[in-house]
């Protein structure tokens, strides 16, 4: 199974970022086919029906949305902006909806998050599910969000708290689980 994983950051040093680079080499060592792509890879202006008329679908959109398509299943880590889904990613799903076929429709897709809060992006993945629901993605029914992640991780990117990891780890099993139901 072919997975496509990418955490809905930009920052450098994004929290996102290291989560799924773990979630990745947890997939890995399963012996699952990954690729991990960096979101700002991605960047896209935003979105504008005038734009798409007189230039098409930005280049970026194309290209996330062919590996998206030839993925078996999709794992997003997403931060919380104010509680809510970060806008790149948002203007990222409007993009993804012009493109024909939509290539999240019928996807098998988890969310995970980390956020400094004390919810760990939970209530920002509940606003992210909306859009991703739209487009026709089979949304895993639960999600792992790391609270506090700014006290998570160690100086080189793995996580200090191995009951954290355990849940990751659970997770993911889970997920790929019921990701193989839809393969065809």
């Amino acid at each position: 199974m072919k997975i496509f994983l990418m955490a809905a950051s930009m920052r450098k040093d994004s929290f996102n970022k290291k989560n799924i680079r773990i979630a990745s080499n947890i997939l890995k060592q399963k012996e699952y086919d990954v690729e991990l792509q960096e979101f700002e890879s991605f960047s896209s202006p935003l979105f504008n029906e005038d734009l798409e008329t007189k230039e098409g679908i930005p280049a970026s959109i194309q290209e996330l949305s062919q590996k998206i398509q030839i993925a078996d299943a999709v794992i997003l880590s997403c931060p919380e902006y104010n509680g809510s889904i970060p806008g790149t990613l948002k203007n990222t799903l409007d993009w993804l909806s012009r493109m024909k076929p939509i290539s999240l429709k019928g996807k098998p897709m988890l969310l995970l998050g980390a956020s400094t809060g004390a919810f760990g992006a939970i209530r920002g993945n509940l606003h992210t599910r909306v859009p991703i629901e739209i487009l026709g993605a089979h949304l895993y029914p639960e999600y792992l969000g790391l609270s506090k992640a700014h006290e998570a991780f160690t100086a080189d990117g793995s996580l200090k708290d191995d009951n954290h990891m355990k849940k990751l780890d659970k997770i993911l099993q889970e997920f790929c689980i019921y990701a193989k139901r839809f393969q065809n």
